[in-house]
């Protein structure tokens, strides 16, 4: 039903198109600002080595679905190598169709391979189906970073949740 793959820059306008929305929709994600095609294939060209940047396509459309990126969660030192930062993201209108089944899947194999045995997620303590997805698929809550992100005036708490791979 669905592909999974690693995303090129030829993608970066459907990325666009999956993520915009969401952010738009104000209650999902941290990030404020929408996203453009140039700047979209320029965080995939520069996507570190080290990351899993995986787009779920639906097999017979070939539409973009959802996605799932990996990073390292640090550069400044090698005794965090071994920790991943993850984030998911579920096209608004086909969630609760098993992508993110899918997505967490290939991402863990590929993380693991990629020499990570951690990862960590920062969700807003407001997005109930992100908390319930993450924790779905194995991720512990680890604490609560209170009014960790500052949207307009409104300050937001972040759950930070982790998941050993």
């Amino acid at each position: 039903m669905f592909v999974i793959r690693e995303v090129r820059p030829a993608d970066a306008e459907e990325i666009v198109a999956l993520l915009n929305p969401i952010i738009e929709a104000g209650c999902y994600t941290t990030f404020v600002s929408p996203f453009t095609v140039p700047d979209e294939q320029e965080f995939i060209r520069t996507f570190p080595a080290r990351g899993s940047f995986l787009g779920a396509f639906h097999a017979h459309s070939k539409q973009l679905r959802g996605f799932q990126v990996v990073t390292p969660v640090a550069s400044y030192t090698s005794a965090l190598d071994h920790v991943g930062e993850i984030g998911t993201y579920v096209s608004l209108e086909h969630q609760r169709q098993g992508i993110a089944r899918h997505l967490y899947k290939a991402t863990f194999e590929r993380a693991k391979a990629k020499g990570f045995e951690k990862l960590l997620a920062w969700v807003r303590a407001d997005n109930e189906a992100g908390l319930r997805s993450y924790r779905k698929y194995g991720f512990e809550e680890v604490g609560v970073a209170k009014r960790h992100a500052k949207i307009g005036e409104r300050y937001l708490d972040e759950v930070i949740l982790e998941r050993w791979l």
